[in-house]
C-alpha cells in the first residue's frame, strides 16, 4: 500500500514547518506522494517540489481555498492544479486581501473580552503577513495561558458564538471550483465532517458542488472518525465523487495525525489520483 498524503500546511499559511522542512518530515515518515495545500496561497509549491525531487517523493500541486456558503465557512482543496493559471492566481490574491481585515476584526472582538495585544501577538507567529489566520491567534492565546492547546482555543474563542469570532465573506463556492477546474485540477471538499451541516444541508452542498464541476470528497482525514469516513465514502459513491485523503498536518503536537499517518479508505472508494498522469494508479493504492 502506498503512503499518500494530500492535505497539509507549511509556514506559507498556518503550518509551523517551511515547505522544505515539511517535505523532509514527510520523507522520514515514508510518504511517497504528497500535496502541499496551504490556505489561499501557492507560494510554497516551488520550494516543496524541489525538496520532493531530492527525496524521490511524487509531489502534487495543491491549495486550500476558503469559501463562504450559506453563511458558513467551508474549505475546498484543489489538487493537481496549474499554479500559473491566471484566474486562480488572481482569485487567491483577492481572497488573501481579506485576511488582514478579518484579523483586525478578531483582535477587536477579543479586546471586548479583555484580551489585548492579540493582533501583534498573532503576527509574531505568522510566516507570511498577508496570510494571518485564526491558528496564529490560537497559538498566541495558548502562549498567554488562555487555553492548553490550539484545539481548545478554537472551541472557546474562535468559532461562531464565541468571544473572538469575526464573520467574514470568502470566495464563493462557484468561484473556487471554477478556479481549480479551470486550472486542470480536481476540486475536493475538505474535511466535510467538520461542518456539522445536517443531512439535508449536506445533500444540498454536495448537489451544488457536483453541479459546479467539483469531483472529490475528503473521506479520510485527521478530524474524521471511522464512522464519518465510512459515511462520506458512501456519499462519494452515491454521487460518483472521487475519494481523497490527507492528514491536514500543521505541525508536531498540533495535529490529530502526523504526515502519512492515515488509515485506509473504506471499501469501494475510487481514489482521486486514479487519472493523474505519471503518478500512481488506483490498483497500487488502498
Amino acid at each position: 500500500m502506498l503512503n499518500i498524503d494530500l492535505h497539509c500546511h507549511s509556514t506559507i499559511s498556518d503550518g509551523v514547518l517551511s515547505p522544505a522542512q515539511l517535505v523532509e518530515r514527510a520523507a522520514l515518515r515514508g510518504v511517497e506522494t504528497l500535496a502541499l495545500t496551504d490556505h489561499d496561497d501557492i507560494a510554497g509549491l516551488v520550494e516543496a517540489r524541489q525538496a520532493a525531487e531530492t527525496k524521490s517523493i511524487t509531489f502534487i500541486n495543491g491549495v486550500e481555498i476558503s469559501v463562504s456558503w450559506r453563511g458558513r465557512t467551508l474549505h475546498i482543496v484543489g489538487l493537481d492544479i496549474d499554479p500559473g493559471y491566471a484566474p486562480l492566481v488572481e482569485g487567491l490574491t483577492a481572497v488573501r486581501a481579506g485576511r488582514t481585515q478579518r484579523a483586525e476584526n478578531i483582535a477587536a472582538e477579543l479586546a471586548k473580552s479583555g484580551i489585548h495585544g492579540s493582533l501583534e501577538g498573532a503576527y509574531a507567529y505568522v510566516g507570511v503577513r498577508r496570510l494571518i489566520g485564526r491558528t496564529h491567534f490560537a497559538r498566541f492565546l495558548v502562549e498567554q495561558g488562555y487555553a492548553k492547546d490550539v484545539k481548545s482555543v478554537f472551541k472557546r474563542y474562535l468559532v461562531k458564538g464565541k468571544p473572538g469570532y469575526a464573520p467574514h465573506e470568502w470566495a464563493s463556492l462557484s468561484d473556487a471550483v471554477s478556479w481549480i477546474c479551470g486550472s486542470g485540477g480536481h476540486a475536493v471538499i475538505a474535511h466535510p465532517g467538520r461542518y456539522d451541516l445536517g443531512k439535508n444541508v449536506l445533500s444540498d452542498l454536495l448537489d451544488e458542488f457536483c453541479a459546479l464541476g467539483g469531483s472529490g470528497l475528503e473521506v479520510v482525514t485527521s478530524s474524521h472518525t471511522l464512522e464519518q469516513a465510512q459515511r462520506f465514502a458512501q456519499h462519494a459513491k452515491d454521487r460518483n465523487l472521487l475519494a481523497s485523503c490527507g492528514s491536514d498536518f500543521h505541525g508536531p503536537g498540533e495535529s490529530h495525525f502526523d504526515l502519512g499517518q492515515l488509515p485506509e479508505f473504506p471499501p469501494g472508494c475510487t481514489p482521486v489520483w486514479q487519472h493523474w498522469k505519471n503518478t500512481i494508479t488506483a490498483e497500487l493504492a488502498y
